[in-house]
């Protein structure tokens, strides 16, 4: 293993849970950092969550992202290595997906193929899979590629769903699972790519 620190930059819209406890896995890793925490909602739970951790923080517009190279030349300047989408909702850019290849990481709480792609996401998943009275639903950690959930499938997990679940209770198994899986396959990756 080199000695070189693998550096991490989380993307995420949202109350940033997993952020965090991505952040908080890492935290006395010698050999993986998160550098950068970066989200296209400047009224993000995730940005006071990151308040108490030594962590740069950046919001940025659609123009930021797509228009412009204003948030790929900040991932280049900060050496960042793997790039992680932690509930982050926009389609990411193809220049940067072809600079990172194969080292963007997305969770979706589903098991993909099933309730992908645009629109699909939190919420609306659990509900969706509820209506259509599935008997298991889960997580998928996949690569990242120029479609949305389609990129390659590096794990997934299942739980059950019983009658008297609701998208809320679904929600809560959905999110037990994220934070039990998500960081260990980030760091399985990493490990695998060396």
């Amino acid at each position: 293993m080199s000695s070189k620190c693998v550096n991490l930059a989380i993307f995420a819209s949202g109350s940033g849970t997993n952020a965090e406890n991505i952040v908080r896995y890492f935290a006395d890793n010698k050999e993986v950092s998160v550098k950068l925490i970066l989200t296209n909602n400047p009224n993000a739970g995730v940005i006071e969550r990151m308040k108490k951790y030594n962590i740069s923080v950046r919001a940025f517009n659609r123009e930021e992202f797509y228009q412009q190279n204003t948030i790929l030349d900040l991932l280049l300047q900060s050496k960042i290595d793997y790039v992680i989408l932690a509930g982050f909702l926009w389609l990411v850019p193809e220049k940067m997906i072809e600079v990172f290849d194969n080292k963007i990481i997305n969770i979706h709480p589903a098991l993909l193929p099933a309730y992908g792609g645009k629109g699909m996401y939190g919420h609306h998943v659990h509900q969706k899979v509820i209506e259509n009275k599935e008997t298991c639903s889960g997580i998928t950690i996949h690569l990242v590629n120029k479609e949305y959930d389609k990129g390659t499938i590096l794990f997934q997990a299942v739980c059950k769903i019983i009658e008297d679940d609701t998208a809320d209770t679904l929600a809560q198994k959905i999110h037990s699972l994220e934070y039990q899986y998500f960081p260990q396959i980030i760091l399985t990756k990493i490990n695998t790519t060396k």
